[in-house]
């Protein structure tokens, strides 16, 4: 048992064969495999909370001794969502914020839920004006959606009603004509930021108790991964209608008006 890690070379638009001749395989032992677990476990849970240095063994245990039930006991669960109320893209650890820095780097555990709504969770990065984490979706990976002016979302303020901020440009806010492909306008959606009790009542699934990893967000298994319109939850476009399950093999794919009956 152990680990094989694989590493690639960038060589950009090379043949199929001449990447695949640049990579190199380590393998790691038992030991050093248990090492990287370690790491990865310690990554997951601690976050940007170390500030960049590796915590000694004293701090990580007391770290999870002071952070951990407060994680626990005040989760916060955090989705962008359609006038239908589906959550058509649940946050997690690396999603990207208007302000160009991952939900990660937000406030993300609080000692007491704030009692007023909507709950901000602002941006924790030295300089950054974000006042509360906004989802913008993505043309391609690196790659923003584009305002009426003609500029990315990257190139307007991280403060509301963000502004462009390249020079000579007039707009004053940020508008877009990007559609999710639940159908509705990107402006038409809604950053959703709620309790684990609060999200039981809208009907939506929360996932086990006493996950300790850090940011969450709205993750609360793989299928979260998915964007809302794939997700056959109740915060996706639901579970096929037993009628569909239960038609002979062989027919056609449903479309999304039959997944929602």
């Amino acid at each position: 048992p152990g680990y094989v890690v694989v590493l690639t070379r960038s060589l950009g638009s090379l043949p199929y064969k001449a990447m695949t001749a640049s990579r190199e395989h380590l393998t790691l032992s038992a030991s050093a495999s248990a090492c990287v677990d370690a790491y990865l476990e310690y990554h997951r849970i601690v976050g940007e909370d170390d500030g960049g240095r590796l915590m000694t063994p004293d701090e990580y245990e007391r770290y999870k001794r002071e952070v951990l039930p407060i994680r626990m006991r005040n989760r916060l669960y955090v989705s962008w969502t359609s006038p239908t109320g589906m959550d058509c893209k649940l946050i997690g650890p690396e999603t990207m914020c208007f302000c160009q820095h991952r939900y990660k780097q937000h406030k993300t555990d609080f000692k007491e839920l704030p009692a007023a709504r909507p709950i901000l969770v602002n941006c924790r990065v030295k300089g950054c004006s974000c006042v509360s984490f906004t989802y913008v979706p993505m043309m391609s990976p690196g790659q923003s959606i584009r305002c009426h002016c003609k500029h990315h979302a990257s190139d307007h303020s991280a403060l509301p009603p963000h502004s462009c901020q390249l020079r000579g440009c007039l707009c004053r806010s940020f508008k877009t004509s990007f559609s999710c492909e639940c159908g509705y306008k990107s402006d038409e959606h809604s950053m959703i930021v709620e309790t684990r009790e609060e999200r039981q009542k809208r009907g939506h699934p929360v996932g086990q108790e006493g996950v300790p990893y850090a940011a969450m967000g709205g993750l609360t298994g793989f299928s979260s991964l998915m964007d809302g319109y794939l997700r056959l939850d109740d915060s996706g476009v639901g579970a096929p209608s037993k009628g569909w399950l239960e038609q002979p093999s062989g027919r056609k794919q449903p479309s999304k008006k039959q997944l929602k009956s």
